[in-house]
C-alpha cells in the first residue's frame, strides 16, 4: 500500500470522517464509563443485602466492559471496527481479534 502524504491525509474526507467518529465514541467512552460506576454501585448493595452479585448485572458489566474494550481499540486505530452504534451491542467477552493489516 502506497504511503499518503501528511498533505493527501489532511485534505482526504476519510480521514475527517474517522475523526469525526473518534469524537462520537470518546464521548459514548464518557458515558459508558458512568454506567460501570453506576454499575459496579448497585452491584456492592445486592452484595450488601442478598451476599452476591446480581446475574443480570454481571451480564451488564462484562458487555459494558466488551464495549470500551472495542471503543478503545478503535481510538488507538487498533481496529476500523465501529462499535456500537455503527454495529451490534457487544455480548460477552471480546472475540478474538486479528491485528490490522501490516501491524504484526
Amino acid at each position: 500500500m502506497e504511503k499518503q502524504t501528511a498533505k493527501q491525509s489532511f485534505l482526504s474526507g476519510s480521514t475527517w470522517k474517522r475523526i469525526l467518529f473518534m469524537v462520537l465514541y470518546t464521548i459514548l467512552y464518557g458515558i459508558a464509563e458512568m454506567v460501570v460506576v453506576g454499575v459496579a454501585f448497585i452491584q456492592v448493595i445486592f452484595a450488601l443485602f442478598t451476599g452476591g452479585p446480581n446475574k443480570r448485572m454481571l451480564d451488564l458489566g462484562q458487555n459494558l466492559a466488551t464495549y470500551i474494550y472495542q471503543i478503545i481499540r478503535f481510538l488507538t486505530f487498533n481496529s476500523e471496527q465501529r462499535p456500537y452504534p455503527m454495529d451490534s451491542w457487544p455480548s460477552g467477552p471480546p472475540k478474538d481479534e486479528t491485528p490490522l493489516a501490516g501491524m504484526d
